[in-house]
């Protein structure tokens, strides 16, 4: 519903055996999906699956196979991020069905969604069948049902199609016969349906449901905006072969598609750095890219690996961007993850990296925080014969630029704990995703867009008539036949869905140990509320009466229990102040001074909208993390501003945090030069203001800040 995909794999096994067996499953996902149901159907029983802590579940499943009971584990593979393993032990001689469903955003990509379902049963199956209903409230500009990947059928045999303005209902059920014809081991291969939806707002699509809201913003028919692109390609001893091969196919042909107002130029690296055209990028004209093929066509692969920062000269009113191909890691020069990172934010500066990993033994995890921190993504390219369509498949998708500098604004008093609302760029073919809460009583939404087009600086606000309604209405006025069970709450999980994956985005990003820690907590909570298998839990079915072999899992105190005092241990986590509705958190850690003096005096504060991600206070300096990264010295005078965040170091003792409408905090370093044994360096918290903090607020020190002290004294003669 509303490119909101849930899919649901369901099948039937048999233990033929006398003895208890293993038996391993791994189902085709996409990397994007969440599992978010498991259940185990054994003996005319269903065995619904709890989604717990990593580490938690797989205790809980080892405990119950040991003991000779029926479980299930749901866990993704630690390198295979479209993958996930689901393991059953199973008793003899019995029959087993499985059900597990996953949950998905459809991306928008070339002007069009996808969605492909891998089917693999390892041979003929006796009844394989795929249903799928699409619901679109915008409407389906067009839909259609490819060959299956691997055929060269126009559609699938025994596929049925049927399609109103605003969904569509496909079923697919081949044949035991036509399964064999395909391969004598059966179906392997994806079943893929690609479509769009209208769309003739310049401002996109609110939907909104049950409180929640999602805005598609996909703007057609703009002039694309003219890019500064530079490719730079591994050439090390490891492309050698069909790698090297491939990539310069791939580039020969993305040559021969730069438009005439582009400007481009090539480096390749090993040991040695190899620069096309020294400093500068040229035109794409005719005589320039029959050069810089022919300088491709000399490319052969040699040496080690170094990662290299290159400064070039560059137009302000080009989009500037880098497509950087690697198979490995680097191996000499700079080769620490921390100071690569550092180099390449120094040099690349406002430019967007695209990382393009080439094969199983690349450095994903590095590429990836290289891209997030320098406004780019992250691909994996597969050695397969695909893989220079792979290679041309990515660049066609970043090759018109529409749109820099995106940002998509929502009034305070309508909408709030909005997820990203900062772009770098917007992409021909390609759709920009923002969802929140609603405020009650909000019956229109203003959404202004600032951002920079081909030619100026845009601002463009506008109105929304809201519509609310409930999932299930939705679906019955669209008229679709299908089933849409499940998806009703569709906006509320996409708001989960998104916010999950920017904090585990911002785990990847983060090179402070603390706020990895904190950033992962938020994620678990929010995983195990909506039921989503994630990289920080696990989903773990077992039978009943196994409940005598639990794993105990301890939680923070949120609030004092009347009557009673709270202890807490060295590895807690303790919040201080949270406001939900204006999206500050700050998280304070409990460390054991004698052992983590350097981690003791740490404070955090998240502030998850706007254009702040967070703030880390520390004896001896402020990192401020927003667009860029910003590190000031506590000793010295100094301020950073962020739209409606400034923070101001007196360089002596104070630090004032002024997010503005009555919300201003003071932190005050606290050091000592001959400290006692029972002194110690640490941050004083203070709210100074607090009149624009909500009712909401929650924690240690804002649950305080409400309430009404009154003090007496008792007089008694002595």
């Amino acid at each position: 519903m509303s490119r909101y995909a849930l899919t649901t794999v369901e099948s039937t096994v048999w233990n033929q055996f006398h003895l208890t067996k293993e038996a391993a499953f791994e189902v085709d996902l996409p990397a994007s999906a969440f599992i978010s149901n498991f259940t185990i159907t054994s003996g005319g029983k269903v065995y619904v699956a709890q989604v717990k802590e990593r580490a938690a579940a797989r205790k809980f499943y080892d405990a119950a196979k040991k003991h000779g009971k029926i479980a299930g584990l749901v866990a993704t593979k630690s390198r295979e991020t479209e993958k996930f393993r689901v393991v059953v032990s199973m008793p003899p001689a019995i029959h087993m069905s499985f059900s597990i469903s996953y949950e998905e955003l459809l991306t928008r990509r070339l002007g069009r969604y996808e969605l492909a379902l891998g089917l693999r049963p390892g041979q003929p199956v006796q009844n394989l069948s795929v249903d799928i209903t699409i619901a679109e409230q915008s409407g389906i500009s067009f839909m259609k049902v490819l060959p299956l990947r691997t055929s060269r059928l126009l559609m699938p045999p025994s596929t049925q199609v049927q399609q109103n303005p605003y969904c569509a209902h496909i079923h697919y059920s081949p044949t035991l016969e036509q399964q064999r014809n395909l391969s004598p081991k059966g179906l392997n291969a994806d079943f893929v349906i690609q479509y769009d939806v209208e769309l003739k707002d310049l401002m996109g699509d609110i939907q909104v449901l049950d409180g929640y809201f999602v805005h598609y913003f996909a703007p057609r028919a703009l002039p694309v905006v003219s890019k500064d692109v530079i490719f730079v390609i591994d050439i090390s001893g490891s492309m050698i072969g069909n790698k090297i091969k491939q990539t310069k196919a791939a580039m020969s042909t993305i040559l021969d598609e730069l438009r005439e107002g582009d400007y481009f130029n090539l480096i390749t690296f090993s040991d040695k750095v190899h620069t096309w055209k020294k400093g500068r990028t040229v035109q794409a004209t005719k005589q320039n890219i029959q050069e810089a093929k022919e300088f491709v066509r000399k490319i052969s692969a040699e040496g080690c690996r170094c990662l290299i920062y290159s400064h070039h000269s560059l137009s302000p009113r080009r989009v500037p961007m880098i497509i950087f191909l690697t198979d490995g890691e680097a191996t000499i020069g700079v080769t620490a993850q921390d100071a690569i990172l550092h180099n390449a934010q120094s040099a690349l500066g406002s430019v967007s990296l695209f990382g393009l990993a080439f094969g199983d033994d690349a450095d994903f995890p590095l590429l990836k925080r290289l891209a997030l921190e320098n406004r780019g993504i992250a691909r994996m390219v597969f050695e397969d014969a695909d893989a220079a369509l792979q290679l041309k498949g990515f660049y066609d998708e970043v090759a018109s630029p529409l749109l820099s500098d995106i940002q998509l604004s929502y009034l305070e008093d309508q909408a709030y704990d909005v997820t990203r609302v900062l772009f770098p760029n917007y992409f021909q073919g390609s759709e920009l995703v923002v969802t929140g809460k609603i405020k009650s009583g909000v019956q229109e939404m203003q959404v202004s867009l600032t951002a920079n087009d081909s030619k100026q600086k845009l601002k463009v606000e506008s109105k929304a008539r809201l519509a609310k309604s409930k999932g299930n209405e939705t679906a019955t006025f669209l008229d679709c036949k299908g089933s849409l069970g499940g998806i009703y709450s569709f906006v509320q999980r996409l708001w989960a869905y998104f916010t999950i994956k920017e904090l585990l985005l911002a785990k990847i990003n983060s090179t402070d140990s603390l706020a990895q820690q904190l950033l992962a907590e938020k994620a678990t909570n929010l995983s195990l509320k909506y039921n989503f298998v994630t990289p920080v839990t696990s989903l773990v079915v077992v039978k009943p009466d196994t409940d005598k072999y639990p794993t105990s899992i301890s939680s923070i105190p949120t609030s004092p229990t009347k009557g009673k005092s709270e202890t807490f241990g060295a590895n807690d986590v303790l919040r201080l102040l949270e406001d939900p509705e204006k999206g500050i958190y700050i998280p304070v850690p409990c460390q054991n001074p004698v052992l983590h003096q350097t981690e003791y005096v740490k404070l955090a504060l998240n502030k998850i909208r706007g254009a702040i991600r967070d703030v880390t206070l520390m004896i001896d300096s402020v990192v401020v993390k927003g667009e860029g990264l910003h590190s000031l010295p506590t000793t010295q005078q100094g301020s950073v501003t962020y739209l409606d965040l400034k923070i101001v170091l007196d360089g002596h003792q104070s630090c004032w945090i002024d997010f503005g409408k009555g919300m201003l905090f003071l932190v005050v370093f606290h050091r000592y030069s001959h400290p006692s044994y029972y002194q110690m360096e640490h941050l004083g918290f203070y709210i100074a203001d607090g009149e624009g903090l909500s009712s909401l607020t929650q924690g240690l020190l804002g649950m305080l800040h409400f309430l009404i002290f009154l003090v007496s004294h008792d007089f008694t003669e002595s």
